[in-house]
């Protein structure tokens, strides 16, 4: 037997073991998790091995103007809004000024009907906003500093508890909008980009992960969100899955970003054994999966494309139409709940 043949053969076992579980779902870990959170994740158990749910990934600074260039392109919109709490000066791209008028988006966008999920590059928490990608997202952060910060009662400890408060005030305005989250935060861990990253183990990433699942779900009570561990996909000097895994009493949904556009078997593979029954999905790709990888991969809960639909950085709007035209994939219109027809796309004001 080839390599490759040995591979198909555990996709499709591992296929099948998963797709009974997966028909029962299970509650989010979110202490006394809102209806709405669970009405959501049961929805996400329901498709998995079915449908692939369509997303979009904004910025702050644009709003949800690439929604409109997905209809452009496709002539659907997709099912889930994606955006991230931003990091930088109040006007640039990813300006910290614009998260009031993300909060307001994402209750629109969940008032027609669209999925949402939020994502924060941090700070590094010796840092104050605003900052640069490069100059603290970027940075790195000591072993001395990490263990400070992980150690409750030290300064850069209490530090961090307040940047991570600033997103919790926003995060409760949709809790109290009965807005449920798709929430990933500290994505792409695995590699070492990320001042969060490359620290496997107990006192590492797993710490971190479970000191905001501490803050976020103890202190300030967000029962409305869904977390979602999630990870780059495995590669050269790409840590396993496996390897920054919190536990699955801290997670929901395991997700991983593709931007090599390969969508590898044993990687999907790897991240399916994880799970263990719970949903995966596609947090972030670069190159969208086609309906044919679909067939191969059926277990993508969603995938949320980075790149903007409607300007000159797409190059393969044939990819993008098949994906959103395919039997395989869900868009804003065939979601259960979904009763308007045209959404009002806001375009953003600068301030």
């Amino acid at each position: 037997m080839t390599i490759c043949s040995k591979t198909l053969k555990l996709g499709l076992l591992l296929t099948t073991m998963w797709l009974p579980m997966l028909a029962n779902s299970a509650a989010p870990v979110a202490t006394d998790a809102s209806l709405e959170a669970k009405e959501l994740l049961k929805y996400l158990y329901s498709i998995s091995g079915e449908k692939t749910l369509t997303g979009q990934h904004c910025n702050p600074l644009a709003g949800s103007t690439r929604l409109a260039g997905a209809q452009k392109q496709t002539g659907f919109y997709p099912a889930v809004f994606g955006q991230d709490f931003g990091f930088s000066a109040p006007g640039t791209w990813d300006g910290i000024n614009y998260r009031q008028q993300i909060i307001d988006e994402a209750i629109r966008r969940h008032n027609e009907g669209f999925i949402i999920t939020l994502m924060w590059h941090a700070l590094n928490p010796n840092h104050d906003e605003p900052v640069t990608f490069k100059g603290s997202i970027q940075s790195k952060l000591s072993d001395k500093d990490w263990q400070k910060l992980t150690t409750p009662g030290t300064v850069l400890h209490e530090r961090w508890k307040s940047q991570v408060d600033v997103i919790a005030f926003f995060l409760k305005q949709l809790k109290n909008a009965k807005v449920p989250v798709l929430w990933r935060p500290y994505h792409e861990m695995n590699g070492d980009w990320f001042w969060w990253g490359d620290k496997p183990g107990k006192e590492g990433y797993n710490k971190l992960y479970r000191m905001l699942f501490e803050r976020l779900d103890k202190f300030h009570g967000l029962n409305n969100l869904i977390w979602v561990y999630n990870t780059n996909e495995v590669r050269n000097k790409v840590g396993n899955h496996q390897d920054y895994y919190p536990g699955a009493d801290v997670v929901d949904v395991l997700a991983t970003d593709v931007y090599s556009g390969n969508y590898d078997l044993l990687n999907y593979e790897s991240l399916l054994e994880l799970a263990g029954g719970k949903p995966i999905a596609l947090g972030e790709v670069g190159d969208l999966p086609s309906p044919k990888k679909l067939d191969k991969q059926p277990l993508w809960t969603w995938f949320m494309a980075w790149k903007d639909p409607d300007n000159f950085f797409w190059n393969k709007s044939d990819s993008l139409k098949a994906i959103y035209n395919s039997n395989k994939t869900l868009t804003l219109d065939e979601l259960p709940w979904v009763k308007i027809k045209i959404p009002v796309i806001h375009h953003p004001v600068i301030r």
